[in-house]
């Protein structure tokens, strides 16, 4: 290029990245402010699916969710049945069972019996295990679900808010779910780190966990 013609264009050439430089700072990055202005509201909630599976009929009822531990994952999956799910969480070795009230797994320490669960009208239903929780404060979005969920909390406390009033939940406690379609929003609401485990049984056909409203 020619060096005048270089230098005589220079000033402009100037303005127009000072433009650029202007208008980039002024747009923010979409991914980075989307994540920045979530995480005060809702963002740390953090919800892990560990196992799931899902099948065409339930044992007849009413049902309960036995929790149990085993020494090793091979033993819990060794001790699963039709409506059984193995999971390694928070170093221990699970196996949910969705059953009868007073069955056992052989190898199985029980630790908690949760139920009966409100029952669920489907051609295909979903069983599901989350591992969640998060530090004082944190808080799920109000949603629904197309069945029930219960809980077992390991670790911290748990609030639970649906249009019946505030559940609590401390450590080493367990509670059952409600009716299909229950409106609600979970929040860890206890001085330490909230570290739960929360069972599904839901219609398999409609959507997990839609948005809904308190109104």
């Amino acid at each position: 290029m020619n060096p005048d013609r270089l230098a005589k264009d220079a000033p402009m050439m100037h303005r127009l990245c000072s433009g650029l430089v202007f208008l980039t700072a002024l747009a923010p990055l979409p991914a980075l402010a989307q994540t920045i202005s979530e995480v005060p509201a809702e963002g740390l909630f953090r919800i892990v699916t560990v196992a799931e599976t899902t099948v065409q009929q339930l044992p007849p009822g009413p049902l309960y969710w036995r929790v149990e531990t085993f020494p090793t994952l091979t033993g819990a999956k060794e001790g699963a049945g039709a409506t059984s799910l193995a999971a390694t969480v928070s170093g221990k070795n699970w196996l949910f069972t969705l059953g009868p009230k007073g069955g056992k797994s052989v190898g199985g320490k029980l630790i908690t019996e949760i139920g009966p669960v409100p029952e669920v009208e489907a051609r295909q239903y979903l069983l599901r295990i989350n591992h969640a929780g998060g530090p004082p404060g944190a808080k799920t979005p109000v949603h629904s679900h197309p069945g029930s969920e219960a809980f077992y909390v390991m670790s911290g406390k748990l609030c639970q808010k649906t249009s019946h009033g505030t559940n609590q939940l401390e450590a080493g406690r367990s509670m059952n779910g409600h009716e299909p379609g229950m409106v609600m929003q979970l929040t860890s609401c206890g001085t330490a780190e909230l570290d739960q485990l929360v069972m599904f049984v839901v219609d398999a056909t409609k959507p997990f966990s839609p948005p809904a409203s308190f109104d």
